[in-house]
């Protein structure tokens, strides 16, 4: 077989997994300074998508301090049964749980990531959506930025914040310093 018809060439169709990221915040903090928001980046299967907010161990970055140093993982999968390219997601942190859809995964616990998918940490709401593609040594990865939260979107909202013991009344914080009520 000659070389040329076994190597990924420009023309597959990549597996894509497109971000949607949310913050409450992201109008006022640049938090996506360091993603490439609007860009599609190739990534090669065999090596693990991490994102925190440590650039030099992650893949990308979110520029705000209460972002544990890596915080989630997805790995690229094939099984025999499939010829597409699924993906595990894995929490990395040790300061909090990683929601996906309605499941809490907690240090190092992983999960199948399912083809539309939720995800929750601190104040974070990302929805993860694969896109199918022919190629098996590579996928691409695209964010984009939403303007509401997804959550609302999919019927899946809750109130962030914590009640405040006295009043009960939620708590929403600027910065780890100052409370809003």
């Amino acid at each position: 077989m000659n070389v040329s018809q076994t190597m990924e060439t420009e023309e597959d169709l990549l597996p894509c997994l497109l971000i949607k990221v949310y913050h409450p915040q992201q109008s006022c903090r640049p938090l996506y300074g360091l993603l490439p928001v609007g860009n599609r980046r190739r990534h090669s299967a065999d090596d693990p998508f991490r994102l925190g907010r440590d650039a030099q161990s992650c893949t990308y970055s979110l520029v705000d301090p209460r972002v544990s140093r890596k915080q989630l993982s997805l790995h690229a999968y094939r099984t025999p049964q499939s010829p597409d390219m699924l993906f595990t997601i894995q929490n990395l942190s040790q300061r909090g749980q990683l929601r996906v859809n309605s499941s809490a995964l907690g240090y190092l616990e992983r999960m199948d990531l399912p083809d539309k998918a939720l995800i929750r940490f601190g104040e974070y709401e990302m929805v993860i959506t694969r896109e199918s593609g022919e190629a098996k040594a590579n996928f691409e990865v695209e964010f984009e930025v939403m303007t509401v939260p997804p959550s609302r979107e999919m019927c899946m909202w809750e109130p962030s914040g914590t009640p405040v013991a006295d009043t009960g009344s939620p708590c929403f914080t600027q910065d780890s310093r100052k409370t809003d009520f």
